[in-house]
């Protein structure tokens, strides 16, 4: 190191690149370090077993950043609208008549859960997942439900009108009476799913394959079954003014002499 006279300008530089290397080293992994990405601690996860669960009690809980576990607890006829309830698992909970409006609701779990008449609409549904729950007359209006999944539940009169929908299923479910207007199951694997009563109108059918299940009585208005697979279907009370909308479906034979005696025809 050389020092140089003057104002003190310069001073105590290092003489030669040589020099440099190391404090230049230092720097570069003193910045480096500086800007380096923080981890994301996991969130702590709680769990309220047994419990008749308020509002401020959950607010208070999200105020902490928890991850929620409900077990076994009550929350009939609470109001838990527009609350960031992401990735929380309910099981085994009451629910009739709560209200979700417009909450967020994405990747949730619920397991065998009770909530007849819950409100749902506006909320977001996606990559949620429903098993064995009874979730009767329950409103999902305008929610995203998309890559959601019910398996085993109970939906009748269910109203699931102008639902985001992509990659939705329904699987060994009772649909009866529900409303599911202009939803589209196009392409999809339908395995023992009971539509009997329910309002299809506008549905999109083509080229599904029904796996069991029941279409009887189903207000089908304007719906389309273009090469539809129907043979496992109940297709009782189907009526000759909707048999054009079935043009191009396969049924089996026993359906056909079915749907011949209903038309009051006599087979020779």
């Amino acid at each position: 190191m050389k020092h140089i006279l003057g104002s003190g300008a310069g001073a105590d530089l290092p003489e030669s690149p040589d020099d440099w290397r190391i404090p230049f080293a230092l720097a570069v992994y003193a910045v480096a370090f500086r800007f380096q990405p923080s981890r994301k601690m996991p969130r702590p996860t709680v769990t309220l077993s047994n419990e008749t669960i308020t509002r401020d009690r959950i607010e208070q809980l999200l105020a902490d950043d928890a991850l929620l576990v409900f077990d076994a607890c009550d929350l009939e006829g609470s109001d838990l609208s527009r609350l960031n309830l992401q990735a929380c698992v309910f099981q085994h909970c009451a629910l009739a008549e709560a209200s979700f409006y417009a909450a967020n609701l994405a990747r949730t779990r619920w397991q065998r859960c009770r909530g007849g008449h819950a409100d749902f609409e506006s909320s977001d549904l996606v990559d949620a997942r429903f098993e064995g729950c009874d979730l009767n007359n329950a409103s999902w209006r305008r929610t995203k439900l998309a890559s959601a999944t019910f398996r085993g539940c109970k939906l009748t009169g269910a109203r699931f009108e102008e639902v985001g929908q992509l990659g939705l299923s329904f699987e060994d479910c009772l649909l009866v009476g529900a409303d599911l207007r202009r939803m589209s199951f196009r392409k999809a694997r339908l395995n023992g799913l009971d539509f009997s009563e329910a309002d299809l109108a506008g549905c999109d059918f083509r080229d599904a394959v029904f796996e069991g299940g029941s279409l009887r009585d189903a207000h089908i208005k304007d719906a389309r079954f273009e090469q539809a697979d129907l043979r496992e279907a109940d297709l009782g009370g189907l009526k000759l003014s909707n048999a054009k909308l079935f043009a191009g479906a396969t049924i089996s034979p026993r359906q056909a002499a079915e749907l011949v005696r209903a038309m009051g025809l006599n087979v020779g």
